[in-house]
């Protein structure tokens, strides 16, 4: 068996009658950063919501530390403080301060004292670049903060592997470089991290493993000097030469 972080092997979702997922094959080693991206609907957000369990796959076996994921309640528990997730929506509780929206998962979860909660809370907000903000409500603070805060609620459950979907799609262009920053600084120190964006100057700088998908299939994989210097797909050349204009 592998002992990879993450494991996809035929991974098939249907929407109805619409296949929203082909025959997904993906590995993350423990450490590794793999970026997804592609065209809008060609399911990556899916594939991540899959690993977490927010979708249910119909057919094929995903895997998280050689333990296959199922969807009964004990493998949804051992997922919630393994994986984190930060949504392009930043989901916080809005009549919550920022430190109660920090707190509130170890504590109901992972059974943490509030004194506990709340010095862990602190940790990571600092690690965030934002621990004076600690009181605020989430309306109170800009789109760039919010999602570093939500960043800060995932790594106060401590997980192995972080997801994100399209973490910066809901911000205004000088606010992106705020979240980017802090998601290549966990990179760096060795987070285990699955990231779907159009941000390619990101991936280039913190991909290990650079996926390409379309229409519910990965289309291409390859490191980030092979893919962004030479694509080998049509379909994957193209889409680099429109958003890579932008």
């Amino acid at each position: 068996m592998s002992n990879a972080a993450v494991e996809l092997v035929d991974v098939n979702k249907w929407f109805g009658d619409f296949h929203v997922l082909k025959d997904i094959n993906l590995t993350v080693q423990g450490g590794e950063k793999v970026v997804i991206c592609g065209p809008s609907g060609s399911g990556k957000s899916t594939v991540v919501r899959c690993i977490n369990r927010l979708e249910e796959h119909q057919s094929g076996t995903v895997r998280l530390d050689g333990v296959d994921l199922t969807n009964d309640q004990k493998s949804i528990t051992a997922i919630q403080g393994a994986v984190g997730m930060v949504f392009q929506q930043f989901n916080l509780f809005p009549h919550l301060s920022v430190l109660d929206n920090l707190t509130l998962g170890p504590m109901k979860s992972l059974g943490l004292s509030r004194r506990d909660a709340e010095t862990r809370a602190h940790h990571y907000l600092k690690r965030v670049r934002i621990p004076e903000q600690f009181d605020k409500r989430p309306a109170q603070l800009s789109g760039g903060q919010q999602q570093r805060v939500a960043i800060a609620r995932s790594l106060c459950m401590e997980p192995k592997l972080l997801l994100f979907d399209e973490p910066t799609s809901a911000l205004d262009p000088e606010m992106i470089s705020e979240v980017l920053d802090v998601m290549v600084e966990l990179a760096v120190d060795g987070m285990t991290m699955i990231v779907v964006t159009h941000e390619m100057g990101f991936a280039r700088k913190v991909a290990d493993q650079m996926v390409f998908m379309d229409h519910g299939e990965i289309v291409e994989r390859g490191t980030p000097e092979a893919f962004f210097t030479a694509p080998e797909s049509e379909r994957c050349r193209t889409f680099l030469s429109q958003i890579l204009q932008h």
